[in-house]
């Protein structure tokens, strides 16, 4: 089943939605811009006709001769002429020199001389230069006012120079054009950006609106916790970027690992290699401290290019357990069926001398192996109450005696229920057994197996020895890794169900038990292992 998403009609897409969004902010910020960028122009050209009159005004009271006029018989046929060509070459609207009474002794209008000024003077009375706007004679003006000073510092007269709006109104519609390209330029490159982002947008969704979006997140959160399988979502970097509540109860992780590189899980170096591979993988075994997981891997690829992979997990801890079991039940039945093929041969010899009238050697044959078997079979039913270990036990025997090992078994002190599982049982002894059989029979006869079993501090204790070729010491780091073999070149190659697989879970079920695994190498390797018992255990007496 497949969640698809369904576009309702008349939605906007999530896609147009920002397009129309990031225009709007453009052009918000483009007009804004536009005039703040006006009014800092505008501010400019004032301050610039202020600084230009006043240079002018503090010129003209500067000079030697306007002093001398004004203090002279006839102020305005010296002053005028000088003055209109001040005026003509700073390119002003006007300069005025006129009276502290504010009688003008000079204008660019001759009509005007002899007037009154218009404007304020009280500042300029008191020795200071200032600039202000003012509607004049000539109309609304930037003008700058300032003192002549005589030789004893007394104001003689006063300098007034200035702008009309209209001419300073000029100047700002020249900066009017750049303003406006600059605001048109920016408008079309955030236009263009907007729309690129929209078609990005519009790729990356689908085409879907904010609402359809949100319910398929709702949709795929409600399916990731409810799936019964791990999940984990890893990017090509060998980063997890999801993980369902199954994949964090699998792998015994604190929080949310989104984020996170595998490689910091803490988990056991394999498996961590196994989760960050980018190549397809079905049903690989690997394990954890207290699990057996089957991962498989699913590359994906987006636009054309790898871009991680989808891993699935599966607890495979209690189906390994039972196959365990099962396995041991399947080879006590084999060991059942020859056991029977030989009592019926051994039926059949011992009729046959009875027939002869040879009774005498009829008893010894029939005995001889009886009580053999059955004096194995008390010492271990006697000794060891676990029934799954029992059973485990004597299945083990026979199989061993079938493939030609003669497996002894010693039992120093009663076993009664020791509160491990029967399934970790039948691991940890089940495959050390496993192990020094097929040991043995790699090396040269007499080929044996010696298996001793007690209770010791209230722990059980296990320890297996075969006659094989055993271990070195670069061997032993190695015994106890998922797909390490002696069987193979010992290259360590990822296993499944089988083969390097047996002494890997019997490492785990010790350690999920807080025991311990000991391993001595050279010819005929031994094993040891120690475990807490959950209940308490009598010993024989």
């Amino acid at each position: 089943m497949s969640l698809v998403p369904v576009r309702r009609r008349g939605t906007v897409s999530l896609a147009r939605q920002f397009l129309w969004l990031q225009a709007l902010v453009v052009a918000v910020l483009v007009a804004a811009s536009s005039v703040v960028a006006y009014r800092d122009a505008r501010d400019a050209v004032v301050l610039n006709a202020e600084e230009r009159t006043t240079a002018v005004v503090e010129s003209i009271a500067d000079s030697p001769q306007v002093v001398a006029a004004v203090t002279g018989p006839d102020p305005t046929a010296v002053l005028q002429p000088y003055v209109e060509q001040v005026r003509a070459d700073a390119g002003l609207s006007f300069v005025t020199v006129l009276a502290p009474d504010r009688t003008r002794f000079t204008h660019p209008d001759p009509r005007e001389i002899g007037r009154p000024f218009r404007g304020t003077i009280a500042p300029a009375l008191q020795g200071t230069t200032f600039s202000e706007t003012y509607t004049g004679t000539l109309g609304p003006s930037v003008r700058s006012t300032g003192p002549v000073f005589d030789a004893d510092g007394e104001v003689v007269a006063l300098v007034s120079a200035g702008i009309t709006v209209d001419l300073v109104g000029a100047d700002l519609a020249d900066d009017v054009p750049g303003i406006l390209g600059t605001a048109a330029l920016t408008l079309a490159v955030g236009a263009l950006g907007s729309w690129a982002i929209s078609r990005r947008v519009r790729r990356q969704t689908g085409g879907l609106d904010a609402t359809t979006l949100a319910r398929m997140v709702e949709h795929h959160e409600a399916v990731l916790h409810a799936v019964r399988e791990g999940l984990l979502l890893v990017d090509r970097e060998g980063r997890v970027q999801l993980a369902n509540d199954e994949a964090r109860r699998l792998l015994d992780l604190d929080g949310d690992p989104a984020g996170r590189p595998v490689a910091d899980l803490g988990l056991p170096v394999e498996l961590a290699a196994a989760l960050a591979a980018s190549e397809r993988g079905v049903d690989e075994v690997h394990l954890t401290g207290r699990r057996v997981l089957l991962v498989s891997r699913s590359p994906t690829r987006a636009s054309g290019r790898a871009a991680g992979s989808v891993v699935t997990l599966r607890d495979h801890t209690e189906l390994q357990a039972l196959t365990g079991e099962r396995d041991s039940v399947q080879a006590f039945a084999e060991s059942l069926r020859a056991q029977a093929h030989e009592a019926a041969n051994r039926l059949h010899t011992t009729v046959s001398l009875i027939e002869l009238g040879r009774s005498d050697e009829a008893v010894r044959f029939a005995t001889a192996q009886l009580a053999s078997a059955q004096e194995l079979t008390d010492r271990v039913v006697g000794a060891v109450e676990e029934p799954v270990l029992a059973a485990l036990l004597l299945g083990k025997a026979a199989t061993a005696d079938e493939r030609g090992v003669r497996l002894d078994i010693e039992t120093s002190t009663a076993v009664g229920p020791t509160g491990i599982p029967g399934g970790d049982l039948v691991t940890i002894v089940g495959n050390l057994l496993d192990n020094a059989i097929d040991a043995a029979l790699a090396g040269d006869p007499p080929r044996e197996v010696h298996l001793a079993v007690w209770v010791e501090d209230d722990r059980l204790e296990v320890r297996v020895e075969d006659s094989g070729p055993g271990l070195t010491e670069e061997q032993v780091p190695l015994a106890f890794r998922r797909g390490w073999s002696t069987k193979d070149d010992g290259a360590g190659a990822p296993a499944r169900l089988g083969r390097g697989l047996g002494l890997a879970l019997v490492a785990q079920a010790v350690h999920r038990h807080g025991g311990t695994v000991e391993v001595r190498p050279g010819p005929g390797a031994e094993f040891r292992v120690s475990v807490p018992l959950a209940v308490p255990v009598r010993t024989a007496p």
